[in-house]
This record gives C-alpha cells, sequence and structure tokens, in this order.
C-alpha cells in the first residue's frame, strides 16, 4: 500500500486524518476517529500487559505534560535536542537537511553537523525544492523543543516536554521510596512528548506531537540477573554497526561474539517475540539496527532501533528503540536537584543504570494498517490479530424487517457489556461484512428468520462468520459470547517466560 491509498483509506474507515482538517489541516499534528482511537487503544493495553502488567518490580505511572526549564537543562535537551536546519537564500525556505540531503539522493552520516551538510549541499549542487535556487545559508542546529511562558506575565519560561522519558527520571526517587526500596524498578508511562519538527511528513511518523509507549528499568549492572537461558538461543535478525548487512543470529551469539550483555539481549528477545508472536509482523520485515559513533546518543552504551518493512514509508522504518543509558540521567538529575539519586540497596550504595524501551504509537498504529491490510479473493482485510480490532464483532440483520431488528437489538444489548460491538443495520449483507473485514472485525453475528421461528429447529441461533476464513457456524445466543472472548482475548503470559 502506497502512501496516498493508505491516506485514503484511513479517511475513508475513520481511522486518522490531519487535524484542523476543515480548515486545510495542522502539519505534523494528527487525530484519530472512531475506529483510528480503538485501535490505537488496543496496541496501547497489548503494549502494556505484556511489557508492564507481567512483570511485579514495573509500574505504570503519569507525568504531566509541560517541564520547568531547569529539569531539561540538566537532562541536555536545552542543549542538544538539535535537528539542523538549511535556509534558501533565495526564497527564505526552511528544511531540516537531512531528510533535504536524503531526498535529493545524497547520502550523510546520521549525526551530521553543520560543517558536513554544507559540504554536501555545495558537492552536490542541491535544489532547493521551491524555487530550484542551489544557493543556501550556513546550515545550524534548530532545538525542537516547544517552549511555554507560564503565569499571568508568561514569565516563567516552561517546555512541553520532548519526551515521556524524562518524567520516569524525575519520579524515579519518589517512585524507589513508595514501593519497596528494590532494584530493578519499571516506570513506564503512556503519553505525550510534543517536538517543533522542521518537516513533519509521512503521515504518523514524524510529528510535532505524538505519543509515546516507554519503560524505563532502573537496575544496577552488577547484580542484575535476567532469564536468559530460556531465550538464548531465540534468532534475530540485525544489522550490526558498520556492517552493509542483515544476519539472522541467535541472541546467545551476540552476547557471547558481539559483547552485547545478557540484559540487553533479553529485552531483544522480548521486543521480537513482541511484534514476531504477539503482533504477528512476518519475521522478513522485522530487524534491529545497531547505532554507533555519531549515530547514536552520547550517553547510550548500547543503542538499537526496532525497524519494520513499512511500504507506505519506503521500507525499513523505526518503530522503537532499546537504548541502555548507563548512569547518565539519574546523574545529571541529582546535579541539577542538588538531590542524590544513588540509593541503598542490599547494604551497597547504588547509582541506578537505565535500561529504556520506547516505542512510537502512532507510528506503530500507521505500521499496523500498512503491513496488516490486505487485497485477497476480491476483498479488502485488514489482518490484525482479533485482540487488536477496533470491534471484536458486528451485528446486524439479514433483512431490515422489525422482527429481525428487534432481536438483533436484544442481542446487542445483552453483549454490549462485555464486547466492543458494531451494530450496523445498513445496505446489504454483501456491503456490511466487506466495510467490517475493511477495520479488522474479526466476527460477525448475523440474525436471520431461523433465529427468531419458533417452528424452526434453529430456533434462539444466529450464524457467526469469521473474518479470515469466511466460515460461519451456528450457535445458541447464549454461547457467543465465550465464543468470540476466548478467541478474541489476549493472555501475554501464553508468548514469553519472563522470569
Amino acid at each position: 500500500m502506497d502512501m496516498e491509498e493508505l491516506v485514503a483509506f484511513a479517511k475513508r474507515r475513520g481511522l486518522f486524518w490531519p487535524s484542523a482538517e476543515i480548515y486545510g489541516g495542522a502539519a505534523g499534528t494528527y487525530d484519530y476517529g472512531d475506529v483510528g482511537a480503538l485501535l490505537k487503544r488496543n496496541w496501547e493495553n497489548a503494549w502494556l500487559a505484556y511489557f508492564v502488567d507481567t512483570n511485579p518490580d514495573y509500574h505504570l505511572i503519569e507525568g504531566a505534560g509541560i517541564l520547568p526549564e531547569a529539569p531539561l537543562v540538566f537532562s541536555g535537551h536545552a542543549a542538544k535536542f538539535n535537528d539542523i536546519v538549511v535556509e534558501c537564500s533565495k526564497c527564505n525556505t526552511f528544511y531540516r537537511a537531512d531528510i533535504l540531503l536524503r531526498d535529493s539522493g545524497v547520502a550523510v552520516s546520521e549525526g551530521a553537523g553543520p560543517a558536513e551538510i554544507d559540504k554536501a549541499l555545495k558537492e552536490h549542487q542541491v535544489k532547493c525544492p521551491h524555487c530550484k535556487s542551489t544557493a543556501w545559508m550556513p546550515s545550524k542546529p534548530f532545538n525542537m523543543m516547544m517552549d511555554v511562558g507560564l503565569g499571568p506575565e508568561r514569565s516563567i519560561k516552561g517546555y512541553l516536554r520532548p519526551e515521556t522519558a524524562q518524567s520516569a527520571y524525575l519520579n524515579f526517587f519518589r517512585e524507589f521510596n513508595v514501593l519497596r526500596k528494590s532494584l530493578p524498578l519499571g516506570l513506564a508511562i503512556i503519553g505525550r512528548a510534543f517536538r517543533n519538527e522542521i518537516s513533519p511528513r509521512q503521515g504518523l511518523y514524524r510529528m510535532r506531537e505524538l505519543v509515546q509507549a516507554e519503560l524505563q528499568i532502573f537496575f544496577d549492572p552488577e547484580i542484575w540477573k535476567v532469564d536468559f537461558k530460556g531465550i538464548s538461543g531465540r534468532e534475530v535478525r540485525v544489522r550490526l554497526y558498520g556492517k552493509t548487512a542483515d544476519e539472522t543470529i541467535t541472541l546467545g551469539e551476540l552476547v557471547e561474539r558481539h559483547g552485547i550483555p545478557e540484559f540487553y539481549a533479553y529485552h531483544m528477545g522480548l521486543i521480537d517475540t513482541f511484534y514476531r508472536d504477539v503482533i504477528g509482523v512476518p519475521s522478513e520485515k522485522l530487524r534491529f539496527l545497531e547505532k554507533g559513533g555519531n549515530e547514536k546518543a552520547f550517553y547510550n552504551k548500547v543503542h538499537m532501533d526496532i525497524e519494520v518493512y513499512v511500504e507506505s514509508w519506503g521500507g525499513f522504518s523505526e518503530v522503537a528503540g532499546l537504548h541502555y543509558r548507563g548512569d547518565y540521567d539519574l546523574t545529571q538529575h541529582s546535579k541539577g536537584s542538588k538531590q542524590d539519586h544513588s540509593v541503598l540497596v542490599n547494604g551497597k550504595k547504588v547509582m541506578p543504570n537505565v535500561l529504556e524501551l520506547s516505542f512510537g504509537v502512532d507510528r506503530n498504529v500507521w505500521m499496523l494498517v500498512d503491513v496488516f491490510y490486505a487485497k485477497t479473493d476480491g476483498r479488502s482485510v485488514l489482518q490484525i490479530k482479533p485482540f487488536l480490532a477496533p470491534f471484536k464483532a458486528a451485528i446486524f440483520s439479514l433483512q431490515k424487517e422489525p422482527e429481525l431488528e428487534k432481536a438483533v437489538d436484544g442481542i446487542y444489548k445483552e453483549l454490549r457489556p462485555h464486547l466492543k460491538l458494531f451494530l450496523d443495520q445498513s445496505g446489504s449483507i454483501g456491503r456490511r461484512y466487506a466495510r467490517m473485514d475493511e477495520i479488522g472485525t474479526p466476527f460477525c453475528i448475523t440474525v436471520d428468520y431461523d433465529t427468531v421461528n419458533k417452528d424452526s429447529p434453529d430456533y434462539g441461533t444466529v450464524t457467526v462468520r469469521s473474518r479470515d476464513d469466511r466460515k460461519q457456524v451456528r450457535l445458541k445466543t447464549s454461547e457467543v459470547l465465550d465464543y468470540i472472548k476466548k478467541a478474541t482475548s489476549f493472555d501475554p503470559y501464553g508468548f514469553f517466560s519472563f522470569g
């Protein structure tokens, strides 16, 4: 599915579209429609169940979206949360430099600075997409944080948080003391972050207002043990730093041959299992991309992006990241707050290290549509896992007749407290099936004449049609709830032993 087709589908079926669309839209911000909001929420719930609820040491918190200036100075965002911007000297249009060069077929390193950018622009005579000039002003860093003035005179400087991670670091000391004063301690957040992107693009990929799902795990690297043996033989696809090709390698080999810490490889296994086994992403569409040199943040000891092949984005694209951040974050906030964030664990003073699991929720929603939307056997189907489906079932009558519609209403009222149902009473039965297939609804419940005919041997039964194979079964109305709940439920413990 290409970009134009996916956007058209998303609008047509109530998934998402540009904010303030009736005024022409707002670059880098999107609204979710009724179907998209449910799909997004179901992905978030699956992430939370799998990564957080299964571990008694991990907890969900919620931080404020506005932060004062000081924490972002000591976190490094005030000085280093930058992209390189370049301005056309003829038409004064601004561009994010690395994207401008990439779109012009010019390769530069991911961490390229102004000097490398200016050299590439000149050597390759890169043209301004707007006016075709090749004359550029010197490129410069552009800080992407969104500042806000607080108070009646806006005299207090603050920022919309550029990432949810800072909320976890700022709340670590409080949570450590509130809980059992033990490590490891995981703090998870699902919430909004704000970035003043120079060139928001590719739909939900690069946005000014985005949703992140992040788990920050605080631990003592000398004593943290994970159940690595049980997953060491799992094969993952990796593009190691400095390599030009992917390789399939076991997690155990990554530890033994490439020096990846066991706890890091273990979480690679968790993430790989989540995407391939839980979500159902085909193995050939998933890989880990190791960052090094200028490509990774200076504080990261190990940094891998998790990429999925997304056709509408032109290939492998980042949907998540796994970062071993060392003790940088709590050390910096200890300095800034003048409150020592080292903790006493088992009689030893420790400055906790951080392992960050970071997921772009909006990117993952887009990925689901791109990867699982298929046109097959003359129909269009969103073949997502049933537990992700916005609606678990649709219910409608075979014909638009009062007796059948009354029966539909009765069954709907009985089931709706327990299932997310879509009630559809318009159009032919074929069109209603097609609408449900296209938004991923795994089951359709149909009330027909046998349902209401007391003389029929099938009185009090309905047909339940499966989305994927289109097979139908006849069930008593009392059996429908258990049948659908069993097929659409999500048990995170069924995928992985967490040790």
